[in-house]
């Protein structure tokens, strides 16, 4: 296995941690580090603009993937528009549980 430092790139966040995540050397492709690290983050893959290697090498492909090392560090680069949606709270009609007949109700 290849294990890999992940994180969304977020400079507005003052904690983003990385996570660690594991790929099989057999199957470093770039199709699968997307996979895995919008699994673990729970990211959209259409979502993700670019894969940063830091401090500043965009991966581009398959041969890009191969040549990385355990714990390197990456960032999802998110497209403008899903950083707000990926970390906005729900409205309260969003939420589980929100009765939207029940809020109507006048006693």
């Amino acid at each position: 296995e290849l294990v890999l430092k992940v994180r969304i790139q977020n400079p507005n966040l003052r904690e983003n941690d990385f996570i660690e995540i594991e790929l099989d050397r057999q199957e470093l492709t770039y199709k699968e580090l997307l996979r895995v690290s919008c699994c673990e983050l729970g990211v959209n893959p259409e979502h993700v603009q670019k894969i940063r290697k830091l401090p500043n090498t965009m991966l581009r492909k398959d041969k890009d993937v191969a040549r990385l090392q355990d714990f390197q560090e990456l960032e999802l680069v998110l497209t403008v528009s899903d950083t707000n949606l990926l970390f906005r709270v729900p409205a309260l009609s969003e939420r589980s549980g929100y009765n939207k007949k029940a809020s109507e109700l006048t006693y």
